[in-house]
């Protein structure tokens, strides 16, 4: 018999730890390889964490409502045979690894000495997760203590609220007190992030009756402060839309003020650039429609332009490597992997950004089918947190609007990002056997936005040049 260290996944990036939430198994259960073992959750996602081994559930390390960091032991789970091999691919300092505190105290006076006692290093894997729900956004994970602290209230009954409820609450400008009114559907009446929705759907349809409710909860001085108050920003609210009866006003959803705080705080962090390049794609476009119908006849999904732009901003970021960075303080972070941002409109008029890793090591049709897969997922909403980690560049195509040229903004916390306009044909001078002859040819701009405290306008005009060149150079006889 071996042991198995069940650890807590990867949730994201800026994510480091999670709060479990429930444990669907008990000590001396039966596991079999992914079972669902518990169930935690971030700011950002509520997930599922299965199990990769079959065994026997030995041993739990932590109850339910603690945080737990990422790469951590959550069980241990005893198999049959040799345990089969683990390791994180970050290393991550434990609570076991931590320097132990000793303290000596004399006579005459009192030392601290730090005694560092490290354990032996264990090879472990990161199992992978099952998410409910996914968000394409660099958002600081709020502790139930910060969000106290910031709301200035304290939970009377101490409830326990997930990470996830409260991001919601607080995005939503629910108080502490509301929470504590809502009658929570989860185990041990729980608030889930249902709960909170609907409440807030609620809220913004019967603002009377939800101030009613919180009222109830308050004492008698409170009571009649607050009604006054009120009643005082109703009046001014209904005079104001009664003013203006031609504006409809619309309150954003919960993902559209995330992107609006991701984007503006991209604009404060980076130093926004952009270059401008003029591509002549008609190899591309002639050699698409050739193989289009054979393509989704064989394959089942469209043959689009997006895996070709890809394939040559993957050969342009080798060439470049100081593109495919990020940065830390004072540091440039050069990344390893090129792992490609495909920035993707929703249903519902939102956005989010599905990568495709490793794009450097996959074949053009390689590209095609991983795109084509995140991308289906993110429009039946069915993403995992892995899709939409580590990307390290990112590219938009404005082209699908009719956009001819456009300026995004860098998806932090890259340093550039690449939108590709709309192909239209245009008449262009080009030399043939040496003589000078206006031809009529499909032509596209690349528009290349770069973070200037990096990148500078040599690196970035010569990158967007490169990956033009790769584009005009096409191989109409490739296959795929």
């Amino acid at each position: 018999m071996a042991e198995y260290n069940l650890l807590m996944p990867k949730m994201g990036e800026s994510v480091i730890e999670a709060t479990i939430l429930t444990w669907h198994k008990n000590v001396g259960d039966k596991v079999n390889e992914h079972d669902v073992i518990l169930e935690v959750a971030t700011d950002k996602v509520d997930s599922e964490v299965p199990s990769p081994v079959s065994g026997v559930l030995k041993k739990i390390l932590y109850d339910v409502n603690v945080a737990v960091g990422v790469g951590e032991p959550l069980a241990i789970i005893e198999v049959e045979g040799d345990a089969p091999a683990q390791y994180i691919s970050e290393k991550k300092k434990t609570s076991s690894e931590t320097e132990e505190v000793k303290v000596e105290k004399t006579a005459d006076s009192k030392t601290e000495k730090e005694i560092s006692t490290p354990e032996p290093e264990i090879n472990q894997v990161t199992p992978t997760i099952s998410s409910t729900v996914a968000m394409n956004t660099e958002q600081p994970q709020i502790s139930n203590q910060k969000y106290e602290l910031e709301k200035s209230q304290q939970s009377a009954s101490n409830k326990y609220y997930s990470p996830l409820v409260l991001n919601i609450a607080q995005v939503e400008n629910v108080s502490m007190q509301e929470l504590e009114t809502i009658n929570g559907t989860g185990a041990e009446n729980r608030v889930t992030k249902e709960d909170i929705l609907a409440y807030v759907e609620l809220k913004k349809s019967s603002p009377q009756s939800i101030v009613q409710t919180t009222q109830n909860k308050k004492a008698e001085p409170t009571e009649i402060k607050v009604e006054k108050s009120t009643e005082k920003t109703n009046d001014l609210k209904s005079t104001t839309i009664d003013h203006n009866s031609n504006i409809e006003i619309i309150e954003m959803d919960r993902m559209r003020k995330l992107i609006s705080q991701h984007m503006t705080n991209s604009r404060k962090t980076a130093a926004h650039v952009s270059s401008f390049v003029e591509c002549d794609v008609t190899n591309i476009v002639r050699w698409r429609e050739k193989n289009k119908t054979a393509f989704q006849k064989r394959e089942g999904f469209s043959l689009s332009f997006m895996p070709i732009f890809a394939e040559a901003i993957t050969k342009a970021i080798k060439d470049f490597p100081m593109i495919n960075v990020s940065v830390d303080g004072d540091k440039i972070l050069k990344k390893k992997d090129i792992n490609i941002g495909i920035a993707t409109a929703l249903p519902n008029g939102n956005l989010i950004v599905p990568v495709v890793k490793n794009a450097d090591q996959k074949s053009l049709l390689g590209i095609a089918k991983a795109m084509n897969d995140i991308v289906v997922k993110a429009r039946t909403n069915s993403l995992q947190p892995d899709d939409v980690m580590d990307g390290t560049y990112t590219i938009s195509n404005i082209g699908t609007f009719g956009n001819i040229i456009g300026t995004p903004i860098i998806n932090q916390p890259q340093v550039a990002i690449m939108a590709v306009g709309s192909i239209t044909k245009k008449p262009v001078v080009i030399e043939v056997d040496g003589q000078d002859v206006i031809a009529i040819r499909h032509m596209m701009y690349l528009s290349h936005t770069y973070d200037h405290r990096v990148v500078d306008g040599k690196l970035g005009g010569m990158f967007v040049k490169k990956v033009a060149d790769y584009l005009e150079k096409f191989d109409f006889n490739q296959e795929i």
